[in-house]
């Protein structure tokens, strides 16, 4: 019984051990998500730089990833495997994160064509607005109600395709530093 209580008394010495600093993404004060040493995040910077990477470290208000390069190789049996090329260590301090979320789409742009809807469809109304005030007579209420129509899709479209959760008004990102002083 006592080598049972000294062994159990090693045990619980090596079993203490200290947490790593950790970053918390909070919507009005409501924790969303917990950013720890060895899990995976997606953000991109304020620079525009996206990264998807495996968390190596956080340390003093930065924090240090390493993404992975990935391809696809095809196989003599028509499939394909993926292969890691290669890694790359990035640095970064917490305040560089802008948005989290998934990577810019590249190619059709909804939000700016939404946008271009809403602008035209507004200045179309505009101006049906200035042909009902300068000549009735030539005043073309189908003109009015296909802008109203342009500018109510236009508005739904910029909507659509806004950036993951950007850091701001409704997002924070607070840092928690667990080492002693």
């Amino acid at each position: 019984m006592k080598y049972l209580l000294l062994v159990f008394l090693f045990f619980s010495d090596a079993a203490i051990a200290q947490s790593s600093d950790f970053l918390i993404l909070k919507k009005k004060d409501k924790a969303v998500k917990y950013f720890y040493e060895g899990s995976q995040i997606a953000f991109v910077t304020k620079s525009g730089a996206y990264r998807n990477a495996l968390i190596n470290a956080i340390k003093n208000d930065s924090i240090y990833i390493q993404e992975f390069l990935v391809q696809r190789i095809p196989t003599v049996y028509g499939t394909y495997m993926l292969d890691t090329v290669g890694s790359f260590r990035y640095t970064y301090h917490y305040n560089q994160i802008s948005s989290f979320g998934n990577e810019p789409k590249k190619g059709f742009n909804v939000t700016g064509s939404g946008a271009a809807l809403l602008g035209g469809g507004l200045l179309l109304t505009v101006a049906s607005g200035v042909s009902y005030l300068a000549d009735k007579d030539k005043f073309s209420p189908e003109l009015l109600g296909g802008a109203l129509v342009l500018a109510t899709a236009g508005y739904f479209m910029s909507r659509v395709g806004r950036n993951g959760m950007v850091i701001g008004k409704k997002y924070n990102l607070y840092y928690m530093n667990m080492t002693e002083k």
